[in-house]
């Protein structure tokens, strides 16, 4: 008998989905633990394997199509089949449920973490048409009679251009003025100079989707406030370079703030706590989120039990991350469960910034890069090196004293990183 596979709910959050393939097509026979497709949550995009053996009568959502879950992906049944029944009585079924009222349910709150491959929305460039002409005339070929203006004539002629390889956007494809001027600026700088409007446009993927509506979330719902610090990066230089001299493993200075964070975070555990509405969850464990950016948005997997790790670990565990967060190849485990969340833009040669807290952690430590400026020591201006840092925190859970003492107890520990070796 035709059963109606609908398209699951494969994350806490995810109330639609895409296709990104199919892996069966109608007529095909179905074995129950086969791959049937691959969907495209607001996290991820995960391979969906089938629950059931029979012939795959039906396709109900198509590849790049989006879903509600619980919506008909697929029937599968017996060969030769007559499932228009199963079809009708669904789509009846369902017109009932939506003329009733659905009380709204709080939505749990997850890290952010896209995963796998998923369609790449086609860019199609869109042209706003000029009020005399809808469409730019190609050059004219090399024998063809040139329509041209006296003023464009003139100063083709004196900056040595031929007319019958300038675009004209005047009135029949006539070249004037402005077209031998932008032609002219195009040949010196190499690049073409638009003389219409032009812009493209792509659909907005899931994983945007998510970042979009769980940020607006956090930022307008999270009193959120700032405090910032700057931290003398001299020592952990040095002893970065001592332990890379060994050539054992190498260490940067990102492995050493996310050992430094948790170390503090085990020392204000206040820091390390989650808001879950009508309760506040102090975390005796540390478990660090590192966000990585990739092509799509925002990645971030976690670092368990980052305080009771070496830098080592630490950094062979984050590469690990990243490298997988590129290729798409992240796990749900990879993502779930952190207590606190680091972002790091100082590679990228951004000095300071302040980052919005990813729910349900209560802040997040925007690092800057290291800054070689002056600095005064035992009353004496030296060159120095400074990296700033800004801690992000929920006001509802975090209060300017207690983010305070965390972020002191993070320079000490960077400021003197034998401390960190306790």
């Amino acid at each position: 008998m035709a059963e109606i596979v609908r398209m699951p709910k494969l994350s806490d959050t995810m109330t639609e989905g895409v296709v990104a393939a199919w892996h069966k097509k109608v007529g095909d026979e179905v074995e129950s633990g086969e791959l049937l497709a691959e969907i495209e949550t607001d996290k991820a995009t995960m391979e969906f394997e089938s629950f059931q053996d029979g012939i795959l009568l039906h396709i109900g959502v198509e590849t790049g199509a989006t879903a509600p879950v619980d919506s008909i992906l697929c029937v599968l049944g017996e060969k030769g089949e007559d499932i228009k029944d199963i079809l009708a009585n669904d789509e009846q079924a369902a017109l009932v449920t939506e003329s009733e009222p659905v009380s709204p349910t709080p939505e749990a709150v997850a890290p952010l973490a896209p995963v796998a491959s998923a369609p790449v929305p086609e860019m199609k460039p869109a042209v706003t048409p000029s009020p005399s002409n809808t469409t730019a005339p190609a050059p004219a070929a090399p024998n063809a009679r040139v329509i041209a203006s006296p003023l464009a004539k003139k100063l083709a002629d004196k900056l040595g251009l031929t007319l019958d390889r300038i675009p004209g956007s005047g009135e029949g494809g006539r070249v004037v003025k402005r077209d031998v001027e932008n032609f002219k600026m195009a040949g010196a700088t190499g690049m073409p100079v638009l003389t219409q409007e032009k812009f493209t446009e792509v659909g907005v993927s899931q994983m945007r989707k998510t970042i979009a509506r769980r940020l607006a979330e956090s930022k307008f719902t999270a009193p959120h406030f700032y405090l910032s610090i700057s931290v003398d990066m001299t020592n952990a230089m040095q002893a970065r370079k001592a332990i890379n001299d060994q050539g054992l493993y190498k260490v940067s200075f990102n492995d050493m703030v996310v050992k430094a964070t948790a170390v503090a975070l085990r020392k204000n555990p206040a820091v390390n706590s989650s808001w879950l509405e009508d309760r506040i969850r102090y975390n005796e464990h540390v478990n660090i989120g590192v966000a990585v950016a990739v092509e799509d948005g925002l990645l971030v997997p976690v670092v368990r039990f980052a305080d009771g790790k070496s830098f080592a670990t630490i950094g062979q565990e984050v590469r690990d991350f990243a490298g997988r967060a590129k290729a798409k190849t992240l796990q749900p485990a990879d993502w779930e469960g952190s207590t606190f969340t680091i972002s790091n833009l100082g590679m990228y040669g951004i000095e300071n910034f302040t980052a919005i807290i990813n729910p349900p952690d209560a802040c997040i430590l925007a690092i800057g890069g290291i800054s070689n400026v002056p600095v005064v020591k035992n009353g004496e201006v030296v060159p120095g090196h400074v990296m700033k840092v800004t801690l992000s925190c929920d006001h509802r859970v975090v209060d300017g004293a207690t983010g305070s003492a965390f972020l002191q107890d993070f320079k000490n520990l960077l400021e003197n990183p034998v401390l960190m070796l306790v």
